[in-house]
Formats: C-alpha cells, sequence, structure tokens
C-alpha cells in the first residue's frame, strides 16, 4: 500500500556520496524534528528528471527556505556515485539539494512507489513523486500519474499547495 498524507516515513538507509565515498544516511536522523521537501525521479540523467523536476527544486529552493523548509532532497534508485555526478551536473549539488541514492530500492518498496517499466530498462524504480515531511509524519503528498510527466510533483506544483 503506497504511503498517504498523515502517514509517518518509515525508516530507511539511503546512501550519499561523502567526502571519503559512499555514507549511509538514516532518514529519520533527516527527518526528526524537521520540515523536509522530499522529491522522488524514476532516473537520474532520464529526460524528465533532468531537464524538469530537479531544475523546478533549484528555481524554487529560495521560496521553500522561505516557507521554512530545512532542507530539499532527491531520491532516485541510483547508486551514490550516479548521484553525486547527477547533482553536479544539474546545478543541484551547488544550490543545496540533497542527493540521496536508494540503490536497492528498499524505502522506495517501503512506502510502496514502486514500479517497473522493463521497455526502458528501468525495473524497480521510483515513481515520480514530492512530499512534505514535517518531524517524519507527512503532511502533503503529490504523485504524477505517469513517470514522464512533472507537474504536481514539481517545485513550483508542490509550492501551490503548500
Amino acid at each position: 500500500m503506497a504511503i498517504s498524507q498523515g502517514d509517518t516515513l518509515p525508516d530507511a538507509t539511503l546512501v550519499q556520496m561523502g567526502a571519503d565515498g559512499p555514507a549511509p544516511v538514516q532518514l529519520s536522523d533527516k527527518t526528526k524534528g524537521r520540515k523536509v521537501v522530499i522529491f522522488a525521479v524514476p532516473g537520474a540523467f532520464t529526460p524528465t528528471c533532468h531537464s524538469a523536476h530537479v531544475p523546478s527544486f533549484i528555481r524554487t529552493k529560495d521560496q521553500f527556505d522561505a516557507k521554512g523548509v530545512d532542507e530539499i532532497i532527491c531520491v532516485s534508485v541510483n547508486d551514490p556515485f550516479v548521484m553525486k555526478a547527477w547533482g553536479e551536473a544539474t546545478g543541484a549539488t551547488e544550490a543545496g539539494i540533497t542527493m540521496l541514492g536508494d540503490a536497492e530500492s528498499a524505502f522506495t518498496t517501503a512506502i510502496g512507489m514502486d514500479f517497473s517499466a522493463p521497455p526502458a530498462g528501468l525495473m524497480a524504480r521510483s515513481k515520480r513523486y514530492a512530499m512534505l515531511v514535517e518531524d517524519g509524519k507527512v503532511t502533503l503528498l503529490q504523485e504524477e500519474e505517469s513517470p514522464g510527466v512533472c507537474e504536481v510533483s514539481g517545485g513550483e506544483g508542490l509550492l501551490a499547495s503548500m
């Protein structure tokens, strides 16, 4: 069953590229007592994710900051090496967006947001969504109906609903 507004996020270990290589990141540490935006994409460097989704959060980062958001996190079912390269290629890292890999799709599957599209080579990937999480609880969740669309889950779409 997919996560819903009002649910508490399950704890999960994601991976981020640190100074000394891949480092585990406890999602509960990122969300406890904080206001965090988490957005997820089907894959790093894929067309809509690369040209629309990540840029929408780079454009709106200051507006989220003004609304008291402590951190914006991008999650993708990719390894931390790819997420680091993608964050650098898009400017997301420079903009202050945290790029976390869910390499095993454990978090994505736990919240019921996984899907596969074998013809496109996408297996056990994440649906496209954005959520506002306050102290570990999902207070706003916006999921796209199609992985190739970025409207309600983009930065502007989430801001408009806050």
